[in-house]
């Protein structure tokens, strides 16, 4: 694999009595979309301003192409981020906005108005920004980060505010930036954007990573050579398998996932039986499943359930 675009290594860092970093560290690579994911709490966001030369760290390292930030000349042409889609004067136009940002880089006009185009704000790039809803400030903002041309792309959350056509639009992009041989790192608590956008996850609780793995290979661990069923008789085909050793959860009204047992065995023992089904394939898990997961034990608050709080 090529030298990481960015590495993490170790870093610790405590806010008085809470340990924000506790030892994270995980690389990422040019040409791929790493995900970055973990509950309230986990480090995320302290950890991308540690990148960045925002917070200071008590032990560990973050590096850019190999150096601190702080050591970056011309930053903007080694790494664009996007940490506050808020981070504006609401008073002045959004091309105004990137034209302040290129102008303290040594950039033209000229590269603005790509990047404009390029998130696709030329129509309202001479509104005033304070007037942009929460997705049009996601743009801007990405189009700050675009300005430098930088071979490395930093998001905290570029999904939030998005409309459907917004995160259409958002998955198609981050995956060309990739294509195109640049490191994009994404923060999102949103699962099923990672799922359709990430090539690479790295997920944190407590400060530190507990799993760093391809989207890919965590889904098929998550998923554990588990069977999808699909019967419009759950009961019985539930009451069938778990005599035969299966472990069975229902899923949907019609269906069932089925661990313990193959594909064939199933539908033998389900023809055996009369019971009727529509399909058996293998089991697929959601990213948000493997998600939840890993992260049960380092989710910081926890909700009661309906059954608790009836009690």
């Amino acid at each position: 694999m090529s030298a990481p675009a960015i590495a993490v290594t170790g870093l610790r860092k405590r806010y008085g009595v809470t340990q924000a970093l506790d030892g994270m560290s995980f690389s990422v690579h040019p040409g791929l979309v790493t995900g970055f994911a973990g509950p309230n709490g986990a480090g995320k966001s302290t950890t991308m301003r540690v990148i960045l030369g925002l917070n200071a760290v008590e032990e560990g390292t973050a590096l850019i192409e190999g150096k601190p930030y702080r050591s970056l000349r011309q930053p903007l042409n080694h790494v664009g981020s996007l940490l506050d889609a808020a981070a504006l004067h609401p008073s002045r136009s959004a091309r105004n906005h990137l034209l302040w940002l290129a102008h303290s880089q040594g950039l033209s006009a000229r590269r603005v108005d790509q990047v404009i185009e390029q998130v696709g704000l030329t129509s309202a790039a001479r509104r005033k920004a304070g007037g942009y809803s929460l997705g049009m400030r996601q743009r801007l903002g990405i189009a700050a980060a675009l300005l430098g041309d930088p071979p490395i792309i930093m998001l905290d959350e570029p999904f939030n505010g998005m409309d459907p056509e917004g995160i259409i639009w958002m998955r198609g992009f981050l995956r060309s930036l990739a294509a195109q041989g640049r490191a994009v790192f994404v923060s999102s608590h949103l699962m099923s954007e990672l799922q359709d956008t990430a090539h690479h996850l790295v997920v944190a609780g407590r400060g530190k990573v507990v799993a760093d793995t391809s989207v890919a290979g965590l889904i098929t661990a998550a998923s554990r050579n588990r069977v999808a069923l699909r019967t419009t008789s759950r009961a019985d085909a539930m009451r069938v398998l778990a005599r035969a050793g299966a472990t069975v959860t229902a899923a949907d009204p019609d269906a069932v996932a089925v661990s313990g047992l193959p594909p064939d065995r199933v539908v033998t023992l389900l023809r055996d039986s009369a019971v009727p089904f529509s399909e058996v394939s293998a089991y697929r898990a959601t990213l948000e499943e493997a998600y939840l997961e890993l992260t049960r034990d380092a989710v910081e608050f926890h909700a009661a359930t309906p059954a608790e709080v009836s009690r």
